[in-house]
């Protein structure tokens, strides 16, 4: 059986200051404080969210 590629997303800056749509797609993934992380499956709405904020975060293929 295939084993289902995750995502390990870790919040690497403040949502202080960002616009509200970005600071929803934070909360979104669930990210709650600088270096909070949170895994999450591979598909593309989680990539569509990530691709929206990649200068917030940091991404981990597994």
């Amino acid at each position: 059986m295939k084993k289902k590629k995750t995502l390990t997303i870790t919040l690497k800056r403040s949502c202080i200051g960002r616009p509200e749509k970005q600071r929803l797609v934070v909360r979104g993934l669930g990210l709650r404080g600088i270096n909070s992380s949170v895994v999450l499956p591979d598909i593309p709405e989680i990539r569509g969210m990530v691709n929206k904020i990649p200068h917030l975060v940091e991404v981990k293929e597994s």
